[in-house]
């Protein structure tokens, strides 16, 4: 090994050792590029205390993927209705650049059936017939906005408030504000259905300049989601055993000789996080022990909303055991002949019925299953899209994309529930009054996790950076 550092003779061997999943924590496998703060040597994961009392201990992020249009969903507008068919007046555009790439920009009215439910008397169309059933559970933000109009980039600002890759995502400020809550799993899982990985990729569950190791870990669908957890079959437990002690005393000579040397303590912690894994992960995904009922009430019986399901059941399993962030990402159903996701730009009605099918049941489950198990006061459930879709028309029987006024939710603890904040114009196309921006989501979310978003602060390249970039307010009204 005279031609090798120690450096690449772990590298070259880390694959070799059964749990190393953990290498997905540092991108590509590779080096963290960032250095790690003194003082998280020993654990960078380790629990840390919140500025302030938390009113819940995880979140679930609800990522609908494509931006399905909440005119159809939440936000009915009988305006619309009654101008459908005509050019949209001028007035309604005031303000916003509109770039309308087919169709003729008629004004479109949603087709579903509407009625209010519940006590607070929120719309629901008949899409999600299950979920309207929770009405009084939600707090409706109707005055979402956002920048840029392409998914990449509206996806990268939900998730990280920026419209460039580079930033962290809201799960690796929770993972380095907070720590882990349970040392056997990481503290930021991604799910998603779909047979590769969504928009964007692992930008959105990225670091960005913060340590790898606050890094989200997607979780793959299918019943074996974690790849390279389980050791090699020739490798035998002892053997596997022998090595990790092995890499333990070479990593602890090499900290004592470079005790500024990050890269390698971030390394080591992934190894031995990888290490109790490989018993803590398999049986936290894995749901044979669930009851037939709790499988129906998730939609694991309907090939449509199975995929999902079950990766809302995983999610609700992962917060039982203490997961931080839990990002889940709706995609394409091709089980469904449909190969894409809620991006409608034409036959809305039938990409809506078939993603709202997917998605219905299984939301409404995880509410009820949550609520039953004493889990809903202490976990934050966000329903979330990157931008919203137009009131007018696009290849005659579709939607574009709309950053100017669209739906979000939140459902949980601390949330005033049965609420409504904010609104759109009559024919639903921009918010009017107080506007939402993806900042302040976050800013409310960090501030039901206990934390103040402009103390929560990391020192990169000698600028103090904060989760909600240069500005952000909490939406105090959503807040019980």
């Amino acid at each position: 090994m005279s031609n090798t550092s120690r450096r690449d003779f772990l590298l070259k061997s880390g694959y070799g050792l059964g749990g190393l999943t953990l290498s997905a924590l540092l991108p590509g496998g590779g080096i963290l590029a960032t250095p790690v703060l003194a003082a998280d040597f020993a654990d960078p994961l380790a629990p840390k205390q919140p500025h302030f009392t938390p009113k819940v201990k995880s979140v679930i992020w609800l990522h609908q993927n494509g931006a399905p249009s909440t005119l159809d969903l939440y936000d009915y507008k009988p305006e619309l209705v009654r101008l459908a068919g005509q050019e949209i007046p001028p007035s309604f555009l005031e303000g916003i650049k509109v770039a309308i790439r087919g169709g003729t920009g008629k004004l479109y009215a949603s087709k579903r059936t509407w009625k209010q439910y519940g006590e607070s008397g929120a719309w629901f169309s008949d899409l999600l017939p299950n979920l309207a059933q929770h009405a009084d559970k939600i707090a409706f933000i109707k005055s979402s906005t956002t920048v840029g109009a392409t998914h990449d980039i509206s996806i990268l600002k939900l998730n990280t408030g920026n419209l460039t890759p580079g930033r962290p995502t809201l799960g690796a400020w929770v993972s380095y504000a907070l720590g882990s809550a349970n040392p056997d799993l990481p503290p930021y899982v991604v799910l998603y259905n779909d047979k590769k990985e969504p928009r964007g990729g692992a930008n959105n569950w990225s670091a960005g300049f913060l340590p790898a190791v606050y890094q989200g870990t997607a979780f793959r669908p299918g019943d074996s989601p974690i790849l390279h957890l389980e050791a090699p079959e020739f490798v035998s437990a002892a053997e596997e055993h022998s090595n990790l002690d092995l890499l333990n005393r070479l990593n602890r000579l090499g900290q004592e000789r470079y005790p500024q040397d990050s890269e390698l303590a971030a390394r080591n912690r992934s190894y031995e996080l990888a290490a109790r894994m490989e018993v803590a992960a398999p049986e936290a995904v894995d749901l044979a022990k669930e009851s037939d009922a709790t499988k129906e009430l998730y939609g694991l019986n309907d090939e449509v909303s199975k995929g999902y399901g079950t990766n809302l059941l995983r999610a609700r399993r992962l917060v039982e055991r203490g997961v931080r962030f839990i990002q889940v990402v709706s995609g394409q159903l091709e089980v469904a002949g449909d190969n894409r996701d809620w991006d409608a730009h034409s036959n809305l009605d039938e990409n809506h019925g078939k993603h709202a099918r997917a998605v219905d049941k299984p939301i409404a489950g995880l509410l009820a299953d949550l609520k039953e198990r004493g889990l809903l006061d202490s976990t934050l459930i966000v329903w979330t899209s990157e931008f919203g879709r137009t009131s007018y028309g696009q290849s005659g029987n579709g939607r574009d994309h709309n950053p100017w006024g669209y739906t979000q939710w939140l459902a949980g603890g601390g949330v005033k529930a049965g609420t409504t904040f904010g609104q759109t114009d009559e024919v639903g196309l921009q918010s009017v009054g107080r506007k939402v921006d993806t900042y302040d989501l976050h800013a409310t979310v960090l501030q039901l996790l206990g934390l103040d978003h402009l103390k929560t602060i990391y020192k990169h390249n000698g600028r103090a950076e904060r989760p909600t970039v240069v500005y952000g307010e909490v939406v105090k009204e959503l807040l019980a």
